[in-house]
């Protein structure tokens, strides 16, 4: 019977991924105007699919059995905290991290409750959270430069339809990505506990992060998409395809990484070579802010009640 509470928790988290994580893939696409919310959504739940098959056990396989030792106590407590953690930073209109809510959350609990904790591990994550971005900010400014150089002598409007095109299909694989990574996360360690398959997870997951898209998305969109430094399908594209390029390479290395932080990196990459007055830089504060505050709070909620329900 207790087994359902983790199956409800990953429920309500892959609902919330849903609700947040929209804007990662099809942000930048919406706000510049190339596609409609709602044909976005339908594309992330096609691509979110496709990548948790495909992909996913990297990280499922890291989270769900090389960082804690999980038992259905820890599970439960873990992802209704982060799930909780998710959707109040949507509501305020903040991208937030699920990975870091996630690992807090399990290292909490599982600390509070004596489970074996792999600290090598966790600082292998730590340290690609902190890598991730980086390397999308520098990524992003070089296929800007590079950019600017190759369609210089191209007429305007070729560039724009080109562009267009490209920022659509790095969509998509941010779309791949967010099963392969961030949906994986999350299922992970349901999966090792033995409670779904790995398909019958993802199935289930990809339907309720759909729901959650839907439903609860365009709130953070307005932040991701316009709220951080004015995009065109130019500056965009360079943002969202180092973003796309560096989660997939974690991915591949079963590291839990966050697209939100990827894409933010990629457009204040670009926003510095833009001129950085055009960086709103009270916003990133705010979203550097809770990138701290994530992980530490997730972890002190579960390590109290972890403590709490054992006393």
């Amino acid at each position: 019977m207790l087994e359902v509470l983790p199956l409800i928790a990953c429920i309500l988290i892959a609902f919330s991924i849903g609700s947040n994580d929209t804007s990662n893939a099809f942000g930048i696409c919406i706000g510049a105007g190339i596609i409609t919310f709602r044909r976005a959504v339908y594309l992330l739940g096609v691509f979110v699919f496709i990548g948790g098959i495909l992909q996913g056990k990297n990280v499922m396989k890291t989270v769900g059995r090389e960082l804690v030792s999980i038992n259905v106590l820890i599970l439960s407590i873990a992802l209704l905290v982060s799930a909780f953690m998710i959707v109040f930073a949507n509501w305020k209109r903040l991208p937030v991290s699920s990975h870091q809510a996630i690992i807090g959350s399990l290292v909490g609990a599982g600390m509070a409750l004596g489970a074996s904790v792999r600290y090598d591990t966790l600082l292998k994550i730590i340290e690609s959270w902190i890598i991730s971005p980086l390397g999308s900010m520098l990524l992003a400014m070089v296929v800007y430069s590079i950019c600017e150089i190759l369609f210089r002598r191209m007429p305007l409007f070729k560039v724009e339809r080109i562009l267009r095109t490209l920022l659509l299909l790095n969509g998509m694989i941010i779309a791949y990505n967010t099963g392969a990574n961030e949906l994986a996360t999350a299922l992970g360690p349901i999966v090792y506990y033995g409670i779904l398959t790995p398909i019958e997870a993802v199935a289930v997951g990809t339907l309720m992060l759909w729901l959650g898209a839907m439903c609860l998305s365009s709130r953070v969109i307005e932040t991701v998409g316009k709220g951080i430094t004015s995009l065109d399908a130019f500056s965009g594209f360079s943002a969202q395809f180092s973003a796309g390029m560096n989660v997939l390479i974690f991915t591949t290395l079963g590291m839990p990484v966050s697209t939100t932080y990827c894409i933010i990196g990629g457009i204040m990459g670009v926003g510095i070579l833009k001129g950085v007055e055009t960086v709103r830089f009270d916003l990133l504060k705010r979203i550097m802010l809770s990138w701290i505050l994530t992980p530490l709070l997730s972890f002190a909620t579960c390590y109290l009640i972890s403590l709490l329900s054992i006393s």
